[in-house]
C-alpha cells in the first residue's frame, strides 16, 4: 500500500511538472521588438509616453521589448534577434556607418520589419550631417522642407482601409497637437500612401503646407514589412483611440505577427 502510494505521487507530480512545463511554453514570447528612442530633446514626452504603452502591450500580447537610445550598438548581430524594429521619434541621422549599414541590410534582405514615427523622416543635412541617401529612397526620396513650430489640430484621411494596418481605425479621425512636417515633393509615386492630412482642416490654418500630403506609407520595394507613421510628437496620442490602434496593428503587421 505504501509503495503504492509513492508511485501515485510520483505519477501526480510529474503531471504537474508537465503541466507547467506547456504553461511556461504558452507564456514564451511570440516575438522580439527593439525600439529605438530619444532620450532627451524636443520629443521627451512623446518617449516617455510611449514606453509603458509599449510595455502594456508587449505583456498582453506575449512578445518581448528591449529599448536603445542611441544606434552606437546597432548591427547586424544585433538586429538578427529582433522581428521588428522600431524607430520610436529618432532622426536618420548620428548613425555610424556600421549601423546604417547593418540597417539597410536588415530591410533589403526581409530580416524582419520596420515602423517608424514622426522624427524619422527629418533628412537633410543636420548637425553636420550629411542627408542618408537610402534611407531618403527609402521613404520615398523625399527632403524636409519645414514644419508648423505652433501646431495645428487636424483631420487625417484613411486612404487604404483595406490595409491590415487600418482594421479598426475610422476612416477619419482628428490628431489635436501635431507638428505637421512638409518635404520638398510628396513620396506618394515612390511608396504605397496609407494616410494623408487634409490641410484645409488645419486649425489654426498654416501657411505652411504642401498639397498632397500623405502622413502615413508603406515602401512595398523592399522585402521587409515597413509603415512609416508621421503622427508622434505629442504624448496625448496615447489617448486617441485610432492612433494606438494604428499603431498596434503596424506593430503586429511589421512583425509578421497576428494578434488575438
Amino acid at each position: 500500500m505504501k509503495n503504492s502510494l509513492i508511485v501515485f505521487s510520483l505519477i501526480i507530480s510529474c503531471l504537474f511538472f508537465q503541466a507547467g512545463c506547456i504553461a511556461q511554453k504558452a507564456k514564451k514570447s511570440k516575438f522580439k521588438a527593439l525600439v529605438l528612442y530619444e532620450n532627451g530633446g524636443h520629443h521627451l514626452a512623446f518617449s516617455n509616453a510611449a514606453q509603458p504603452w509599449l510595455n502594456k502591450l508587449a505583456i498582453d500580447s506575449s512578445f518581448t521589448i528591449d529599448y536603445i537610445q542611441n544606434t552606437k550598438t546597432i548591427n547586424e548581430a544585433l538586429l538578427k534577434k529582433y522581428q521588428v524594429f522600431i524607430q520610436l521619434d529618432y532622426p536618420p541621422y548620428t548613425w555610424s556607418e556600421e549601423s546604417m549599414k547593418a540597417f539597410e541590410k536588415y530591410m533589403n534582405d526581409g530580416k524582419g520589419g520596420w515602423v517608424g514615427l514622426h522624427h524619422a523622416t527629418l533628412l537633410g543635412e543636420f548637425d553636420g550631417y550629411p542627408m542618408w541617401q537610402w534611407f531618403s529612397d527609402f521613404m520615398g526620396g523625399i527632403k524636409f522642407v519645414d514644419y508648423i513650430p505652433t501646431f495645428a489640430s487636424a483631420k487625417v484621411t484613411i486612404e487604404d482601409q483595406s490595409h491590415p494596418i487600418t482594421k479598426g481605425v475610422p476612416a477619419n479621425f482628428t490628431v489635436n497637437t501635431e507638428e505637421w512636417y512638409t518635404y520638398n515633393k510628396s513620396p506618394r509615386p515612390n511608396v504605397h500612401v496609407i494616410g494623408s492630412v487634409d490641410e484645409s482642416t488645419y486649425e489654426p490654418d498654416s501657411k505652411i503646407k504642401m498639397g498632397d500630403h500623405p502622413v502615413i506609407w508603406t515602401n512595398d520595394h523592399f522585402k521587409s514589412r515597413n509603415v512609416y507613421i508621421f503622427i508622434g510628437h505629442s504624448p496625448e496620442l496615447f489617448q486617441n483611440e485610432a492612433y494606438t490602434t494604428l499603431l498596434r496593428n503596424s506593430i503586429f503587421w511589421a512583425a509578421n505577427q497576428k494578434r488575438k
